[in-house]
């Protein structure tokens, strides 16, 4: 009995302690969607001066004690298996963030600081501070939030919320950010998207279209919200374009929001300023329950991440469907009849705020094989273990320049499969790719195309039916 209690003892002091925290932590792993990250609450209160709301909000994580006991257990219950490390996509391109290290550097810096913490020492933690000593800035603006070491970890550890919760302490305390992340915010607070370079307006791809406003048609089943990049950046457009020629042809009642439509809040979020993504969030939310908006259409996976999984944390519910899983279900019904034969091999490109975060995988592909001519080819990684594009957790908006490009290391990996179009369902995919295969001198050869774009160019010449 001795033996027995003393080997207990030892085990959860030892390099073995795992064997315990494990099995914990899996039982004990997040109930909320894969793609939500948690809100600072009553962030806005604390900002804005509210003593009580001071001393009881923590403005993201600087040190150990502003992690939830979860993430606290998180440290314990790794079992140094790598298996997260081995899937970043940070990490595969040579920049210093490893999913295993950041826990395993936070791990001993909790284990060194213990018994000071313990003790109630004015100081427990010394002069060594968890972001900066323990956890570099590069380390943290190197991760793209695409949550392959959660989706390979085996004990369910939770790596992005606590990258995203360091990330907060950075912007919001501290002040501490890349320019060019710093710029974007700027952009997003100042002009409602982060494309601080253009000079396009939120219904300037809409010229001579005549799509519905919302606020003109608002008996509308489906709110198209088109997005930033869908609405501002020019290749982009085009996909825009395409899905409302999709819409109409298959009878689809549809408007938009034009110039009141804002940036959901995404890269604020995934950047750490919490405070400007509860703003906008709020905004959003206050515009879409005035029209009464119950259905909303998406083509970026990351307002529809926004939108589906985190907008209910301020009051804002409401279907959402991807353009993928819409066109997948209007082809199945027969609402869209492909004619012209593409006669092409195509891969398609898992993005992460789809796939891993919200298990969109079967649509999108079942899209493609209703194309006539269409022969699919798969990457090596794919679905659950595709690699990032490279544009997530701000980057689409960020130079961090060290080690290789993550979208010049997918690109090869899509050039592998002889295939000559990279099919995708993501705007910032699609901008990762053009400048892949532009740096690869490919462009003779492969291009990337959006769903929408490869179904509307199938649709018969004369299939529009009219407006939305």
């Amino acid at each position: 009995m001795l033996i027995t209690f003393g080997f207990l003892t030892y085990i959860g002091y030892s390099k073995l302690r795992h064997i315990i925290f494990s099995p914990l932590n899996i039982l004990l792993h997040k109930t909320r969607a894969k793609g939500e990250l948690a809100p600072i609450v009553d962030l806005d209160k604390a900002l804005e001066g509210d003593e009580e709301a001071m001393a009881r909000v923590r403005f993201g994580a600087a040190k150990l004690a502003d992690f939830t006991w979860k993430q606290l257990l998180d440290l314990d219950a790794c079992t140094r298996c790598g298996r997260c490390q081995d899937n970043c996509p940070a990490w595969l391109s040579g920049k210093p963030l490893s999913p295993k290290f950041v826990i395993l550097d936070l791990q001993r810096h909790m284990h060194a600081t213990a018994a000071g913490v313990l003790a109630g020492a004015e100081a427990p933690y010394g002069e060594v501070a968890m972001l900066g000593d323990v956890i570099t800035d590069e380390v943290l603006w190197s991760c793209t939030t695409c949550r392959a070491c959660e989706e390979n970890c085996p004990v369910a550890i939770e790596h992005v919320d606590a990258i995203v919760d360091m990330r907060r302490n950075l912007v919001l305390e501290q002040g501490r950010m890349p320019e060019t992340a710093e710029a974007a915010l700027r952009s997003i607070e100042q002009r409602g998207h982060p494309w601080r370079g253009t000079q396009a307006t939120r219904t300037g791809w809409a010229d001579g279209l005549e799509v519905p406003l919302l606020a003109d048609n608002p008996e509308a089943e489906y709110l198209f919200w088109v997005g930033c990049t869908g609405s501002l950046v020019d290749r982009n457009m085009r996909v825009t374009q395409a899905l409302v020629k999709i819409l109409r042809t298959a009878g689809v009642s549809f408007a938009i929001l034009g110039d009141e439509e804002t940036c959901t809040g995404d890269p604020a979020r995934r950047l750490g300023n919490e405070y400007l993504f509860q703003m906008l969030a709020q905004q959003n939310i206050e515009t879409l329950n005035t029209y009464g908006v119950k259905k909303i259409i998406t083509h970026c996976p990351h307002c529809f991440n926004t939108l589906k999984n985190e907008y209910p944390q301020f009051g804002g519910y409401f279907e959402m469907v991807h353009h993928s899983q819409l066109i997948a279900r209007l082809l199945q019904d027969g609402r869209l009849t492909p004619a012209q034969a593409l006669r092409e091999k195509v891969t398609y490109h898992d993005a992460c705020y789809l796939g891993r975060h919200n298990d969109v995988f079967a649509e999108p592909r079942q899209a493609l094989q209703a194309l006539p001519g269409v022969e699919l080819q798969e990457m090596r990684w794919n679905q659950r273990q595709g690699l990032c594009c490279g544009a997530g957790g701000g980057h689409a908006f960020m130079e961090v320049n060290i080690g290789r490009r993550v979208n010049h290391i997918r690109t090869e990996q899509a050039l592998d499969t002889g295939a000559a179009v990279v099919a995708t369902g993501c705007p910032f995919c699609m901008q990762m790719f053009e400048d892949g295969i532009k740096s690869k001198g490919a462009e003779e050869r492969v291009r990337v195309q959006d769903i929408a774009e490869l179904v509307a160019q199938s649709l018969p010449d004369d299939a529009e039916r009219g407006a939305g």
